[in-house]
């Protein structure tokens, strides 16, 4: 067992780097226990103060992309530029075992044994969005401990993916060259909400057809609606493989932050992204207060099995409970 940390020990292993302690912080915090959860909302609220300092940097893309393999060199580069990189790296979870991989260390091998790289993988239990419900605190954390860059890799899934655009600075969508039509249900949702886009696997063969995609890809961003700060997304090829197109990547990004905090656009997200994290924070809270209202887990139960005998609509079995609130 191990022994009970305070707010106090929490925070004095942050300030100093210690990383085992902050993957326990970061576990105290996706803990879903009572006795927990009012401990994770104090240490918070302790860390703060040492918040805020970081690049948040969401990257998706769809499965078989080369997220992991692109984040590990673009997070090796970073280091060479003396910059300490957090890795918050979502896996999807089994509808029907509840479980994850997690296997993202093993695809990060050089990042996740380096020093100045932090890399913890959580499972996504059912959040939509491409991230865990908890990753905006975990962020705060590993600012805490002093790392200046945060990688947010999602899940990869499709349109829910957009939920990540709201704990990031920056949205990195990474796209295949020569994917078809077969993609083209999933582009627009995540295209229009990218600040930039990288065609990946751009090495060999595929060089050409990297080359062609990009063409296409800045092309179709003149359809989408206009960023709101001004920013046109930029379309770039790399290949991690290769080790080609990494610093370009992030001169981008950073040409983008540049452009954000000039205009005052960076900061004024910052603090939507606050007031959008306090409305997610209270549903949930008033969720659990509500649930715990006496009666109404019998009368979920009753309803439930009425639904299933087909004995009463889901919109009536509904009505049925807002008349107990």
């Amino acid at each position: 067992m191990r022994p009970k940390l305070s707010i106090s020990d929490y925070l004095e292993g942050l300030q100093k780097g210690n990383i085992a302690l902050l993957s326990q912080a970061i576990t105290l915090i996706e803990s879903r226990k009572p006795e927990h959860q009012v401990q994770a909302a104090e240490l918070i609220d302790a860390v703060l103060p040492y918040t805020g300092n970081s690049v948040r940097i969401g990257i998706t893309g769809v499965p078989g992309v080369g997220k992991s393999t692109f984040i590990e060199s673009l997070g090796m580069y970073l280091i060479q530029l003396q910059k300490k990189v957090a890795v918050l790296a979502i896996d999807p979870s089994s509808n029907i075992s509840r479980g994850s991989i997690l296997g993202d260390k093993t695809r990060m091998e050089k990042l996740s044994v380096h020093p100045n790289a932090f890399i913890r993988p959580s499972a996504a239990s059912g959040s939509l969005g491409g991230v865990t419900y908890k990753t905006r605190e975990a962020s705060l954390l590993c600012e805490a401990a002093g790392f200046d860059t945060l990688i947010i890799e999602t899940v990869g899934v499709g349109q829910s993916e957009t939920e990540v655009s709201r704990i990031c600075d920056f949205f990195l969508l990474l796209m295949l060259a020569g994917a078809g039509d077969e993609l083209q249900g999933i582009k627009r949702g995540i295209m229009e909400m990218a600040d930039g886009l990288l065609i990946t696997k751009a090495d060999g063969q595929n060089k050409d057809k990297a080359k062609a995609a990009r063409t296409e890809y800045a092309r179709a961003l003149h359809f989408m609606p206009p960023h709101p700060s001004g920013w046109k997304p930029e379309v770039n090829i790399c290949s991690a493989y290769d080790e080609t197109g990494i610093a370009a990547a992030w001169e981008m990004i950073e040409r983008y932050l540049r452009h954000q905090t000039t205009n005052g656009y960076f900061s004024e997200k910052r603090k939507q992204q606050n007031l959008l994290t306090f409305q997610q924070l209270l549903q949930e809270q008033l969720h659990q207060v509500l649930m715990k209202k006496e009666g109404l887990q019998e009368l979920i139960k009753d309803l439930e099995i009425a639904i299933t005998a087909q004995e009463i609509s889901p919109y009536s079995a509904v009505k049925k409970i807002a008349q107990l609130l």
